[in-house]
C-alpha cells in the first residue's frame, strides 16, 4: 500500500498547476530577472578594470612612453592608452569613451569633466609621475643603464600591505541573492507540506474524509505522502541550482555536489515546516495557505532576499534569529560552501536544518496521528 499511495501521490502532485509555477517557473523567470539585474553590477561598479585613457602629446615625450607601455605590460594594467589628436580625444571624453586626458608636453596636465574614482586615480598619476620625473631625467642623463629598473618602481604600486585573499570562492556580493531565491523555493516547499494534513485530515477535505475511511493506517498514508511531497521538492531544488549554475552561470564554486545537497535538505526542511504548521491549528485551508505563505516569505525577506543588508542587520540587532530562521540557515550553507575552505559552519547549518526537519516532521507526525473524529 505504501508505494501504491506513493506513486499516485506523484502523479497527482505534479499535475497540480500551481505546483508546477511557483516551484518550477517562477524561480526560473525570478532567478532570471536577478541576472538582468545585477549580473554586470559586480563586475562594472566594484571590480577594478583599466582606466580607458586618451594621451595627446604636444612634445615627444620617450620617457612618458617607457612609463606608459611597462604600465600597460603588468598583468592588471592601470591605464587602457589611446595615443590621439586633441579633436579626437575630446570627442571621446564627451562621449564616455576615455575617462580623462593627459597632456604630454612640458609638463603632464590632465582634463576630465567628472570626478569620480577614475579620474581620481588619473589626477594621482599625473602628480605621481611629476614628482618623479625630474629623478626619471636624471638617471637618463647620468646613467642610462638604469632607466628601466626605475621606470618599473614609478610603474608599480607601492604599497605596505599584501594583498592575501580570505576566500577562493566568488566574492560577488550580488549572489547572495541567488543564495536567498534558492531558500525562497525551499521555503516554498511549505505549501506542499501544508495539503499532506488537509489531505490527512477529514474535516479539511473530502479526500482526508475518504482516508480516514480507508483501511490502510493513517501512518502509511502520511509516509507516502511526505516521502512523495519530499521527491518533488528535491527535485524542484535541483532544478532551480541547475538553471542557476548552468544556464544563468552563478558561481557557486567548486563544491557543486553539497550546494545540490544543501538545497536539497533546504527544500525537505521547508516541507516539514509546512507539515507541522498544516496540524498545529484548525484554521481553514484558506487561511493555512495565506498564513503559511506570509511566514515563509518573512522568513525570505529577514535572510535578505528582498534587501541585501538585511541579514547584517538582524545580525547585528537579533543575532540568534539568524540561526533559527530557515531561509537564513538555507542561504548561509550555501555561502559558507561558495566562501570558507574549511566545513565548520556549513557542518552547523546543515545540522540545525537536520534538527528543524526532525522535529517539525515528527511532530506533525504525532498531532495529525491524534486526531479522531466523531463521525465522517
Amino acid at each position: 500500500m505504501f508505494f501504491h499511495d506513493l506513486k499516485y501521490m506523484l502523479i497527482s502532485g505534479f499535475r497540480v498547476k500551481s505546483f508546477l509555477f511557483w516551484l518550477m517557473l517562477f524561480p526560473i523567470l525570478l532567478g532570471t530577472l536577478f541576472k538582468v539585474a545585477f549580473g554586470n553590477v559586480y563586475e562594472n561598479d566594484v571590480l577594478f578594470s583599466s582606466i580607458p585613457t586618451a594621451v595627446v602629446e604636444t612634445t615627444s615625450d620617450p620617457v612618458f612612453h617607457q612609463v606608459i607601455d611597462s604600465i600597460e605590460e603588468s598583468d592588471e594594467p592601470l591605464l587602457d592608452v589611446e595615443y590621439t589628436d586633441e579633436e579626437n580625444a575630446m570627442k571621446l571624453l564627451k562621449d564616455g569613451k576615455v575617462s580623462g586626458i593627459i597632456y604630454v608636453g612640458d609638463k603632464l596636465s590632465l582634463s576630465v569633466t567628472e570626478q569620480k574614482m577614475d579620474q581620481v586615480i588619473l589626477k594621482t598619476f599625473v602628480e605621481q609621475y611629476g614628482v618623479n620625473e625630474k629623478i626619471i631625467k636624471e638617471t637618463a642623463e647620468k646613467d642610462p643603464s638604469k632607466i628601466q629598473a626605475v621606470v618599473g618602481k614609478l610603474s608599480e604600486d607601492v604599497s605596505a600591505c599584501r594583498d592575501i585573499p580570505v576566500t577562493h570562492g566568488d566574492p560577488d556580493i550580488y549572489v547572495q541573492y541567488f543564495y536567498n531565491l534558492i531558500a525562497m523555493v525551499a521555503m516554498y516547499g511549505s505549501v506542499t507540506g501544508l495539503h499532506i494534513t488537509v489531505q490527512n485530515q477529514a474535516n479539511l477535505s473530502a479526500l482526508g474524509a475518504r482516508k480516514n475511511c480507508s483501511p490502510t493506517p493513517k501512518s502509511v498514508s502520511m509516509l507516502a505522502d511526505l516521502t512523495g511531497s519530499f521527491i518533488m521538492q528535491s527535485a524542484c531544488m535541483i532544478l532551480c541550482v541547475t538553471f542557476t549554475h548552468f544556464v544563468l552561470k552563478i558561481d557557486f564554486g567548486d563544491r557543486l555536489l553539497l550546494v545540490y545537497a544543501a538545497a536539497i535538505l533546504g527544500g525537505i526542511l521547508g516541507v516539514s515546516f509546512g507539515f507541522f504548521f498544516g496540524a498545529v491549528n484548525r484554521f481553514s485551508l484558506e487561511a493555512k495557505i495565506g498564513i503559511v505563505m506570509a511566514v515563509s516569505m518573512l522568513s525570505c525577506f529577514l535572510s535578505g532576499l528582498m534587501m541585501g543588508q538585511m541579514k547584517g542587520i538582524i545580525a547585528e540587532h537579533i543575532p540568534w534569529l539568524n540561526k533559527i530562521n530557515p531561509a537564513t540557515v538555507v542561504a548561509d550553507s550555501l555561502f559558507s560552501l561558495n566562501m570558507y575552505s574549511d566545513y565548520s559552519r556549513f557542518i552547523s547549518r546543515i545540522i540545525t536544518m537536520l534538527v528543524i526537519t526532525v522535529v517539525c516532521t515528527a511532530a506533525g507526525i504525532i498531532i495529525t496521528r491524534r486526531k479522531r473524529y466523531a463521525n465522517l
